[in-house]
């Protein structure tokens, strides 16, 4: 499905079978004979069908096509590795351009070092095994090894009658890049800013102290001038703004929640999760798929890791396996 936003700029929903994003915002800007993909789906069959019925039918031809890709998660970067040709164009910070390319090369040694990180942090081995299996990054990730071109901040990226500039917004991924159109005002959000539900925020070995990364780039975007946003997934919008201070309340509201669950003791990542209000449907934290309980988790490391960072907890290990406490 597709539809058209502004002139030759469209929206293309890629679906996420099983996922709770339940689809993926890619779009596409055309200028006669070259076109701009931002974002592609899932390296699965499930999304290359509908991608390809839709860029069929607008006609595009991929050997005069260029991709755009906001971060590396699977579902925004799984698809490029199939799409892209020996004439297209691959935009991608210099960050992940770097992690994908040696993800590819070297990704089970990277989910092995995951897989040891999380049980450190509490995390039931056999849950572990069932988690990596499921993982979406694990299997839909791109399995072609292509030759990115490197974008910085304020780079531009121009295609048609829209111009727009790199921001670099580390955090929910650590080279995040959103883009900015200022004469039309459309901010290309990918997963930086989303309106349904709220971005994930875990940890990774590339950027310490992630929330604090994605709280500083929330409020680096704040100031500007915006009356579209196109996010990566769910419903398009405009009030940047309003949105940015609801997700930097609801993190502070999952701040609280964590300090509160150290209250009566030392606990790992693992142990604090539970205490987090999850907007999962489940009824209790053991009904979490293992999946879930992966990103859970890692959001709780991001969490806790920014109430160390700030003095409010200490972070220890013990046999091997982290722990935190109040201060």
């Amino acid at each position: 499905m597709f539809e058209e936003i502004l002139p030759d700029l469209y929206r293309i929903e890629i679906p996420l079978p099983k996922s709770p994003l339940k689809a993926l915002n890619s779009y596409l800007i055309k200028d006669g004979g070259r076109s701009l993909i931002i974002d592609t789906g899932m390296n699965r069959e499930e999304c290359l069908r509908p991608m390809r019925a839709s860029l069929e039918k607008l006609n595009v031809d991929l050997s005069k096509t260029d991709f755009f890709i906001t971060h590396l998660h699977a579902d925004h970067s799984g698809l490029v590795g199939t799409l892209a040709t020996d004439t297209s164009k691959v935009y991608f910070s210099e960050l992940e351009a770097t992690i994908i390319g040696a993800e590819i090369e070297k990704a089970k040694e990277r989910w092995q070092e995951s897989f040891v990180f999380l049980c450190s942090n509490g995390f039931p081995e056999d849950e572990m095994k069932k988690a990596l299996e499921g993982h979406p990054g694990f299997r839909y990730s791109p399995k072609r090894r292509l030759d990115f071109c490197v974008l910085k901040e304020g780079d531009a990226v121009e295609i048609g009658d829209y111009s727009f500039r790199c921001i670099e917004t580390p955090g929910h991924s650590p080279g995040h890049m959103c883009l900015y159109e200022a004469n039309k005002k459309i901010l290309v959000a990918g997963d930086h800013i989303l309106f349904d539900i709220t971005p994930n925020i875990t940890c990774w070995p590339e950027l310490k102290n992630a929330l604090g990364a994605y709280l500083a780039s929330l409020e680096k975007v704040y100031p500007l001038d915006v009356n579209l946003v196109l996010p990566g997934h769910r419903n398009i919008w405009n009030d940047h703004k309003r949105r940015i201070r609801e997700l930097q309340e609801h993190h502070q509201n999952r701040l609280s929640e964590a300090l509160s669950a150290l209250e009566d003791g030392d606990k790992s990542a693992w142990e604090v999760a539970p205490y987090i209000a999850w907007d999962i449907d489940c009824s209790s934290w053991e009904e979490f798929p293992p999946v879930q309980k992966w990103f859970a988790v890692g959001e709780t490391i991001a969490h806790l890791d920014y109430l160390e960072a700030v003095g409010k907890i200490r972070k220890k290990t013990k046999d091997h396996n982290i722990l935190y406490s109040l201060e």
